[in-house]
């Protein structure tokens, strides 16, 4: 998984409040089991009329918020079920961190997992306006900090367990690992010594 240390870049804003996980990747679409390209389908009812064309207003169809990384959402942002889908999307879209006011509790965790920083800020309106200015924002997770451009930053609690496999790019094996490795390590090597019948490979 990719380490999340420093980023600096553009942001989309999509400040509408419960965006559920549906409305995110919508159900029919969940027996895609590939995360490459499942992008195309994210907020696919919002970015699509019904007869399939583009809706022109819609922040993903407009290309001043192309390539952008951080996305301001509102509050209560992937709530609903608990679809690893809805990451997976954002992320093949680009989105490296969402900042929101607050976040579905099985969604956080998804992102988390799957390398994408969850920024929880009451007052979203600044960064808001950040985006639709087109100013960058830079997220420090080394120091748990927003910066704006404008010279303005905002402090962010994020679980410890979370921040350091987040940091180090760890998945959940590699988190136990990097945690406890030396320690499961000891114990093998006291199991082979007091136990070598359960490593016989007889």
């Amino acid at each position: 998984m990719r380490s999340f240390t420093r980023l600096t870049a553009r942001a989309a804003p999509f400040p509408e409040d419960n965006v559920d996980t549906d409305i995110i990747v919508p159900a029919r679409f969940l027996l895609i089991t590939e995360k490459k390209g499942l992008g195309r389908y994210a907020f696919y009812e919002r970015r699509h009329d019904v007869t399939g064309h583009s809706q022109p207003d819609f922040f993903l169809n407009q290309p001043r918020y192309a390539g952008a990384e951080i996305l301001v959402a509102g509050a209560n942002f992937g709530c609903g079920s608990s679809r690893e889908h809805a990451p997976w999307a954002l992320a093949d879209l680009g989105f490296r961190a969402i900042i929101a006011p607050s976040f579905g509790d099985i969604f956080t965790s998804n992102c988390i997992k799957n390398g994408m920083l969850p920024v929880t800020i009451t007052d979203i309106a600044p960064f808001i306006a950040d985006a639709e200015a087109g100013r960058p924002i830079t997220i420090d997770l080394v120091a748990k900090l927003i910066e704006r451009t404008e010279g303005m930053s905002a402090t962010f609690a994020i679980d410890e367990g979370a921040r350091e496999a987040l940091l180090n790019g760890w998945d959940d094996i590699e988190t136990i690992l990097g945690r406890h490795g030396k320690s499961i390590t000891r114990f093998e090597q006291r199991q082979h010594t007091h136990q070598p019948w359960l490593w016989s490979e007889g």
